[in-house]
C-alpha cells in the first residue's frame, strides 16, 4: 500500500521560464488561474491561522489530491488521496469515457470534496487531463461532476499540464548541471521537457528555462491496451519502446543537445519511476520519504526493468508497491522510460514523487503572495 498522505513539507523551486516561442507562462510571472467550486479570495492573515489550498489531477488513470497549507518558503502536505480510477479505460478503441469510468471517477471525487470540506479549504484548482481531452462525452462529463459532486473540473491543455509538471519537480534538479531532462509518464499522455541549465543553479540564476517540451499522445493505459499488460514478453516490451521512440523523435530532434551537458541527468515523476525506485530499495511498503528524491544509477534502472519483465502478472498484483490496480500498467511504464533513456542516455535518474499537484500548488500560493505574508511557522 502507497503512503501518500504522510505529512511533508515542500520547498518551491526556483522560477521556471519558457525560452522559445510559446505561451507558457513562467512560475512567478502570471501563474495559472484558479478554478473549481472552492475558489474563494484569500482571507486576511491572522498569526496561528491555518489555511488550506487543495490540488486535484484527475488522469486517465488516477484521481489523486493534495491539500497543503503554507509553511516557511513553501507548504505543508496536511491531507492527501490517491485512487486507481481508470476513466480512460477502452478510450483507446473508443471515442467516449464509459459509464462504468465515469461511475468511478464521480465516487472518487466525492471522497476529495468531503476531504477538502473536512479540511476548510480556502482555495482549489481542480483539472483534468488527456481522457477528458480525447472524450468526445468529456465536456458531458464535465456537467456531471459539477452536479452531483459539486466540483468544477477544468481540462488543461497538454502545454500546461507539461508546464505544472515541470513546475512541481523541478526543485530536484541537481544543480550543478548544466541540462536536464524531465518527464511525467501519466495514463494517457507522456509530458517531457529539456531545462536548460547553469541556470538549474539557483545561487547564480533563479529561473529554470524550458528549451523545449513535448506532450507525447501515449501514456500506460493507452500503451498496454494496444500491446497488451497482463502477459509481455520482452518482444512485445521491444515494441511498445519501438512505438514510443516514434513519438519521441520531434523532441528528440529539437533537445538534441540535452545529453551533452555537464552533469546532465534525467528526472522522472510518475507511478512507474517511483514503482521501479521501491523495488530496487527492496521496500516492503511503499515509503515516499525514501523514495521521492532518490537517485538511481543508468545500471540499477536496467536492472529494476528487467527483473520486473521477469515477473508475472500475479507476481506483480502481490507486490504492495505495485497492486493488482496497476499490475498490467507497469511493464508499458517502464516501455515508455526505455524509450526516454535510449534517446537521452543518462548516468543518473532522479525520482519524484511529485508533479502536477505541486506545481499547482505552488502556483496559487505564488499567486496569492502567502509567502510575502508573516506569520506561517
Amino acid at each position: 500500500m502507497r503512503d501518500d498522505s504522510a505529512a511533508v513539507t515542500v520547498r518551491p523551486a526556483p522560477s521556471v521560464s519558457l525560452q522559445r516561442e510559446g505561451t507558457m507562462p513562467p512560475v512567478g510571472g502570471r501563474p495559472v488561474a484558479s478554478s473549481g467550486a472552492y475558489a474563494a479570495p484569500y482571507p486576511p492573515m491572522r498569526p496561528g491561522r491555518r489555511n488550506a489550498y487543495a490540488a486535484l489531477d484527475l488522469g486517465t488513470n488516477n484521481c489523486r489530491l493534495l491539500i497543503a497549507e503554507p509553511a516557511s518558503h513553501g507548504f505543508r502536505v496536511i491531507d492527501a488521496f490517491s485512487r486507481i480510477v481508470r476513466l480512460g479505460e477502452g478510450l483507446g478503441n473508443s471515442d467516449r469515457l464509459s459509464e462504468a469510468a465515469v461511475a468511478r471517477t464521480v465516487e472518487a471525487l466525492k471522497i476529495c470534496r468531503a476531504k477538502m470540506e473536512s479540511r476548510g479549504v480556502v482555495r482549489s484548482k481542480v483539472i483534468a487531463t488527456e481522457a477528458c481531452r480525447l472524450a468526445v462525452n468529456g465536456a458531458d462529463f464535465v456537467e456531471r461532476v459539477r452536479a452531483e459532486v459539486g466540483l468544477d473540473l477544468e481540462i488543461v491543455d497538454r502545454q500546461t499540464e507539461a508546464y505544472l509538471a515541470v513546475t512541481g519537480c523541478a526543485a530536484l534538479a541537481d544543480p550543478r548541471a548544466e541540462s536536464v531532462v524531465i518527464f511525467d509518464i501519466g495514463g494517457g499522455s507522456t509530458e517531457i521537457a529539456w531545462l536548460d541549465g547553469a541556470a538549474t543553479n539557483p545561487s547564480t540564476d533563479p529561473t529554470l528555462r524550458i528549451r523545449a517540451w513535448d506532450s507525447l499522445p501515449v501514456g500506460v493505459v493507452t500503451l498496454a491496451e494496444r500491446h497488451g499488460g497482463s502477459e509481455v514478453t520482452r518482444l512485445t516490451f521491444e515494441g511498445m519502446v519501438e512505438e514510443v521512440g516514434d513519438l519521441l523523435s520531434p523532441f528528440a530532434i529539437r533537445a538534441a543537445a540535452a545529453a551533452t551537458a555537464p552533469f546532465f541527468h534525467l528526472l522522472g515523476t510518475s507511478g512507474t519511476v517511483t514503482t521501479l525506485a521501491a523495488m530496487h530499495l527492496r521496500l516492503v511498503r511503499y515509503e515516499r520519504r525514501r523514495v521521492d528524491g532518490l537517485w538511481m544509477s543508468d545500471a540499477e534502472v536496467s536492472d529494476a526493468i528487467d527483473d520486473l519483465l521477469g515477473t508475472r502478472l500475479d507476481q506483480r498484483a502481490d507486490n504492495p508497491c505495485i497492486g493488482r490496480d496497476r499490475a498490467d500498467l507497469v511493464l508499458a511504464g517502464c516501455a515508455i522510460l526505455e524509450a526516454i533513456r535510449r534517446v537521452f542516455p543518462a548516468d543518473r535518474l532522479r525520482i519524484a514523487d511529485r508533479g502536477l499537484r505541486e506545481g499547482l500548488l505552488m502556483n496559487m500560493m505564488r499567486e496569492d503572495g502567502v509567502w510575502r505574508r508573516r506569520g506561517y511557522r
